[in-house]
């Protein structure tokens, strides 16, 4: 092994214990932001700046949870979890997540052996990214078997999706996470197709 893939793996390895040591403060803060909203003896604004704290705790523990997904690829030490699910149901999943007023779930899907909470967060972190860098209000994902297609996508987000431009953390992590499963994103026009292994 050369110093240069030496170098890269001590790093993910680093970045995946970095993502380790930050679960338990994270999982504090939600606790106990949780906590004091159910109680319900808070008085606005306080209230109002409690779930905000809650709500921010949990994306960090997403941003956390992708990045660790990305160090371990990295690293070599990614061993997926694969149960069968139905692809359908996985951008449907997905469009849950991001609100299916803002992706549009249509299509017929197939079984597939995948890790699904990988793959599940893998497809919504690519329809924010469409979403997000391409100034849209809504997305649809057609499912076409085991394969998935996420349209429009834009000029504009076509390099961030595809990984070119490391401009979105859950995309990026989401190519390498999909391709980890023998997967492949490929863009034709304005459609990204998403192959899942």
């Amino acid at each position: 092994m050369d110093d240069n893939a030496t170098e890269e793996t001590r790093f993910a390895r680093l970045v995946s214990l970095a993502c380790h040591d930050l679960r338990t403060p994270l999982a504090t803060v939600v606790g106990f932001a949780h906590t004091l909203t159910r109680q319900g003896e808070l008085e606005e604004p306080a209230a109002r700046y409690v779930g905000m704290i809650a709500a921010a705790a949990e994306q960090l523990g997403e941003l956390v949870d992708e990045l660790s997904l990305g160090a371990r690829i990295e690293a070599g030490r990614y061993d997926p979890v694969r149960r069968e699910a139905d692809t359908l149901e996985l951008a449907r999943a997905a469009a849950r997540q991001l609100g299916e007023e803002r992706v549009a779930v249509s299509g017929e899907g197939a079984a597939i052996e995948t890790d699904v909470d990988a793959t599940e967060r893998s497809v919504a972190a690519l329809a924010q990214c469409a979403l997000r860098h391409g100034g849209l209000e809504q997305v649809g994902l057609e499912v076409r078997g085991a394969q998935l297609e996420l349209s429009p996508v834009t000029k504009s987000s076509a390099p961030v999706l595809l990984g070119d431009e490391l401009r979105d953390l859950g995309a990026a992590v989401a190519g390498i996470a999909i391709r980890a499963q023998g997967g492949s994103l490929e863009l034709d026009g304005e459609t990204l197709t998403i192959r899942l292994g």
